[in-house]
């Protein structure tokens, strides 16, 4: 898919960060959207179809954090939050609704673009790729199949929904099936940050995993174990 067709939602309070981004994200090739609170991102971006939003936590009526909560029950989209410096709770509890990455303000527009450009990369639709050119990259287990170039997962036979970070951390426990991994390592490997000691993002996305993945395969949800007072792996069905 081409850089012009990537759309973006930009939601914040602030008038002059909103012109910035939309500046240097226009000047990449990416079509722009803005909402200046959370009602109007959340109907956006409810309605239309985007391919990632930028939004800030702090904003009049349903701040940032309940608006992703809220998107995160029917849509996947990435979402990157924009947070004011010191605020390490609002990053925690935005990576916990399902956020996939942060920048802090004051940020520098050549750190947000690079941000925006790793999660398309990683997310980025692959509709015109074939079932044939899929062969690759596959790793088929009895009730999974991830299709790592489509960043496609298949649950007893169902395609699941995941967002980038959801998909991120099932491929990561895949990779290396009934290793186990502590939270510590989960959260460096598959988030890069290190929240000293706060572990609670990797329950809840191991959490939302086990429920997406149980809608359409039981068998699949309990795949990933939880191995107390160690973290997690992927179990393959002897």
């Amino acid at each position: 898919m081409s850089q012009e067709l990537h759309r973006i939602l930009v939601v914040d309070d602030e008038e002059r960060i909103r012109r910035l981004l939309k500046m240097y994200l226009e000047k990449e090739g990416y079509v722009i959207e803005e909402a200046e609170d959370g009602e109007t991102a959340l109907r956006l971006a409810t309605v239309s179809d985007f391919d990632l939003i930028l939004l800030d936590v702090m904003l009049p009526g349903i701040d940032g954090i309940e608006v992703c909560a809220r998107l995160r029950q029917v849509k996947a989209t990435p979402v990157i939050m924009l947070t004011a410096k010191g605020e390490e709770m609002n990053r925690v509890q935005g990576f916990e609704v399902g956020a996939d990455d942060y920048v802090v303000k004051p940020f520098s527009p050549r750190e947000v673009i690079y941000r925006v450009k790793a999660i398309l990369r990683r997310s980025s639709a692959t509709a015109f790729l074939t079932k044939e050119a899929l062969t690759s990259n596959n790793i088929v287990f009895p009730h999974l199949i991830i299709e790592h170039d489509a960043h496609r997962v298949m649950a007893g036979g169902q395609e699941v929904s995941l967002t980038p970070k959801e998909y991120e951390l099932l491929h990561y426990l895949a990779i290396s099936p009934d290793k186990v991994f502590s939270r510590e390592e989960l959260l460096k490997d598959v988030w890069n940050y290190e929240f000293f000691g706060d572990l609670r993002t990797v329950d809840t996305h191991v959490k939302r995993l086990r429920e997406k993945l149980n809608k359409v395969s039981p068998e699949a949800a309990t795949m990933i174990t939880t191995v107390w007072g160690v973290g997690y792996k992927l179990e393959v069905p002897k």
